[in-house]
């Protein structure tokens, strides 16, 4: 009696399998960086408007920790729904797949206890030379783009997208920091930017800056957010979420950000 039931369940899981397909809402291919020395997935999402080749090239929105089992998914549906929806203009997702996250997103530290987060920290100029000389020029090649950019990140990514405005603020166009940990080195970034920014003659330049309830995020946040307000080269927005901590502010903050940013009104 046995074996007709294990050939029937067989058959029933075979049928089931041949009735399954893959799931696919983009691309994702591995690139291997000189720059890091090592294998880097890189995951894509493209709009619906990107299917219709009669289309003008897209803008591109990248993002770090942009795996699939981090925030690529939730950030690519704000992006899906808002270009059907017509609350923002429609954008090529670039997610980056961490390795090393706390490498990658952090600049050099000279206090002991940041050091200690990671057996290794402060490797944030060769991810974004990677991404500048790397991951840029294949997207570029690969896809239909424009020249314009931004970049986007919570936590740890948001103060390297803290940092690369202080540091190249002509990679991107808009940067969006989302409850930045603005926090480390003893907010050494805050504070160049702060005291370095005024003297910036280039581009112009946006940038988006969010904080949850967390008192020293928030204070530390809005306080660069003040400092920056009034510099006629930079276009800074900031937003306070009382009721979102630092586990529950990306998603919320990430649709203002794209709805305040990128409106189908506008075009570069």
């Amino acid at each position: 009696m046995t074996r007709p039931l294990t050939l029937i369940l067989l058959l029933i899981s075979t049928l089931a399998q041949a009735d399954v397909t893959p799931l696919q809402i983009g691309d994702t291919f591995t690139l291997e960086s000189k720059v890091l020395s090592e294998r880097r997935t890189i995951n894509v999402y493209l709009p619906a408007a990107y299917q219709d080749e009669q289309q003008p090239n897209l803008p591109v929105l990248y993002m770090p920790d942009g795996g699939i089992g981090e925030d690529f998914l939730h950030i690519a549906g704000l992006v899906q729904i808002g270009s059907l929806n017509g609350t923002m203009r429609p954008h090529i997702l670039v997610g980056i797949e961490n390795t090393q996250r706390r490498r990658d997103l952090t600049g050099p530290t000279e206090v002991a206890e940041d050091k200690e987060i990671a057996p290794v920290v402060g490797g944030s100029a060769k991810f974004r030379q990677f991404i500048r000389d790397e991951l840029m020029p294949v997207i570029n090649q690969r896809y239909r783009t424009t020249g314009e950019t931004a970049i986007m990140g919570e936590s740890l990514a948001g103060l390297f997208v803290t940092e690369t405005l202080l540091l190249e603020p002509d990679l991107f166009d808009t940067y969006i920091a989302i409850d930045p940990s603005l926090w480390w080195n003893n907010q050494a970034v805050s504070q160049a930017m702060i005291k370095q920014w005024p003297r910036y003659q280039g581009p112009a330049k946006r940038l988006y800056l969010a904080a949850g309830n967390k008192v020293s995020n928030l204070e530390s946040t809005q306080a660069l957010a003040s400092q920056l307000h009034s510099h006629e080269r930079l276009s800074v927005d900031f937003i306070a979420y009382p009721d979102e901590n630092h586990g529950t502010i990306y998603h919320p903050a990430a649709l203002d950000a794209l709805r305040t940013l990128f409106p189908l009104s506008s075009s570069k």
